[in-house]
């Protein structure tokens, strides 16, 4: 009995060192897809699907039949915390590959994506508890942003043989920590004009005290900053062949975003592109981490 467990924990040691970089790629789609899903509950209405945390119902973990809420919301909020589960499961085993090839370079982010994965719980909690009320809401999206960037790092490192990279200028190396600073800043203005905005995830929900348009607007002109950084930066990085492609991606999934920004402010905040507006805030911000990472 001994030896065959002793067998098969050395073929899972095994299994999860070959695996880890398809285990480190998982985390970080799924801590995407939390944020996707995060939107669905979102524009849908469904924020209090299950109306309290949590429990769904005040006696039941999953949701059950005939509820208030209507099936399509309660399944829809209940999704987004499925996922948060998967999420702790992937997280774990993440954990563990990375102990089990002592990876000690990684090991610290990884504890992180555990730990920031169990601060999301209560964090929903919260929110849920506090009727869908904006800062709670911001603070559980700017939370995944944060984890997003620590899984992107992770995915980034899986390798053994980081490849050699030229020392960036420190110049060039300013320029990137301002694109950085930038691309956060956009993007933690947009969660104030989400919580100004119709979108709120339930007709009752709280909402900033801030005049939409005004604050919509501001964000724009961040936008075009930003946009107007990446495209000076591109220029300057011709030395650099990794960093200026990282760029360019950026550069195109900005102007994407920017024209969906656009489309979905003067046609009245239709439901598909505001979801294919958090898509874009995903890929905006694994891009401009990439880029702060080409550059260390």
């Amino acid at each position: 009995m001994r030896n065959w467990l002793g067998h098969l924990l050395s073929r899972l040691k095994i299994y999860l060192e070959r695996s880890l970089g398809r285990i480190l790629g998982l985390l970080l789609v799924l801590q995407s897809g939390l944020v996707l899903s995060g939107g669905a509950v979102r524009i849908t209405g469904s924020g209090l699907g299950c109306p309290t945390w949590p429990k769904c119902t005040s006696g039941s973990f999953t949701p059950v039949p005939h509820q208030a809420q209507g099936q399509l919301h309660v399944w829809i909020e209940f999704g987004n915390r499925l996922i948060t589960l998967g999420l702790l499961t992937v997280s774990i085993i993440a954990l563990v590959g990375v102990v089990l090839a002592k990876r000690r370079d990684i090991r610290a982010l990884a504890i992180g994506q555990l730990v920031g994965i169990l601060m999301q719980i209560p964090l929903g909690g919260i929110t849920v508890l506090t009727h869908l009320n904006p800062l709670a809401v911001a603070s559980h999206f700017l939370l995944s942003i944060i984890l997003i960037a620590a899984g992107t790092s992770l995915y980034e490192r899986r390798s053994l043989t980081p490849r050699a990279l030229p020392a960036v200028k420190p110049g060039v190396r300013i320029m990137s920590r301002a694109h950085l600073v930038l691309s956060a800043a956009v993007i933690a203005v947009g969660t104030v004009v989400t919580g100004s905005g119709p979108n709120a995830g339930d007709a009752s929900a709280p909402r900033f005290h801030i005049h939409i348009q005004i604050i919509a607007w501001m964000h724009a002109d961040m936008v075009i900053g930003l946009i107007a950084l990446t495209a000076l930066m591109f220029f300057l990085t011709s030395p650099y062949p990794l960093l200026r492609k990282r760029v360019a991606i950026f550069g195109l999934v900005a102007l994407g975003q920017g024209a969906i920004g656009f489309l979905q402010y003067y046609q009245g905040l239709p439901e598909l592109l505001v979801g294919a507006h958090l898509l874009g805030v995903t890929l905006i911000w694994i891009s401009a981490w990439r880029i702060h990472l080409a550059t260390k």
